[in-house]
């Protein structure tokens, strides 16, 4: 499916920029001072933990977004889907604690992560890490910062690279790892997964089957203006803010080795 171009003034995207930074930063902090503490917790769905950590997050997320811009959409993991997003030009799309289970289990690898979607594109992404101090930001046509200083994806075109992340069947479709070749350990925010591409900390990184908007939006445009591509193993472009809010398989890596992955997924296609 095709988005359409929407186009949002340069004085606005730095409005909204802005606060996206400040509101993005004081959720981090937020659930920093939370981390590592007793939480309530309970099960949504029939597999997915929540916490009281998660559900204050989003609230002040939501307070103060929705504040500062009334007639924008609103999808989160935590709140009930609200159909009118889909009349919106503009939404947020948030993910308030990305990597819950992580998070619950006392490691340092969770995100905040925050997109402000134009007619289904991101026009900005931010995925913070808190516990390592880790805050990046893009802004459509501005380019990627962590932590304030320009980052780029890896250059390279070869599919059997050092660094990739996601499941292991997925990379082994790629035909199999040299000796010197391993799976990044586990991490356990997709976000932050993703965001690693963007650093050229990953060569490349794959997502499985079952993430949702909130879980893609920011990362999607931090690794394109880092100078790489996420998209579906066909090389689809993803939409945002649709009635289903479900993607399939995923990679990101720099332009050229996403090319060339997606090009060996056309010729290998995973029969599953």
């Amino acid at each position: 499916m095709q988005a359409a171009n929407t186009d949002i003034s340069s004085a606005d995207l730095t409005r909204d920029a802005a606060l996206l930074a400040d509101v993005v930063r004081e959720a981090g902090a937020l659930a920093l001072s939370l981390f590592r503490t007793e939480l309530k917790t309970w099960i949504k769905g029939k597999t997915s933990p929540v916490s009281e950590a998660d559900i204050a997050v989003n609230d002040l997320i939501e307070a103060r977004l929705r504040a500062a811009t009334p007639d924008y959409g609103w999808l989160s993991e935590e709140s009930a889907d609200d159909s009118a997003r889909l009349g919106k030009s503009m939404t947020w799309i948030v993910d308030p604690i990305d990597g819950t289970r992580a998070y619950l289990a006392r490691q340092d690898d969770w995100s905040v992560s925050v997109a402000l979607v134009a007619d289904g594109l991101p026009v900005l992404g931010a995925v913070f890490a808190p516990a390592s101090d880790e805050f990046f930001f893009a802004t459509r046509g501005r380019g990627t910062a962590l932590n304030g200083a320009p980052i780029a994806a890896a250059p390279g075109a070869e599919i059997h690279f050092p660094k990739i992340a996601g499941p292991k069947p997925l990379v082994e479709r790629l035909g199999g790892m040299r000796d010197d070749e391993s799976l990044y350990p586990r991490i356990g925010s997709l976000a932050l997964r993703l965001v690693r591409v963007a650093e050229g900390r990953l060569d490349a990184a794959f997502a499985g089957g079952n993430s949702r908007d909130w879980d893609l939006a920011a990362a999607d445009l931090i690794v394109h203006e880092a100078g790489g591509e996420m998209t579906s193993l066909a090389g689809e472009r993803l939409v945002y803010n649709q009635t289903d809010v479900r993607h399939g398989l995923l990679v990101a890596a720099g332009r050229a080795r996403h090319a060339h992955i997606v090009k060996h997924f056309r010729e290998n296609p995973i029969p599953w």
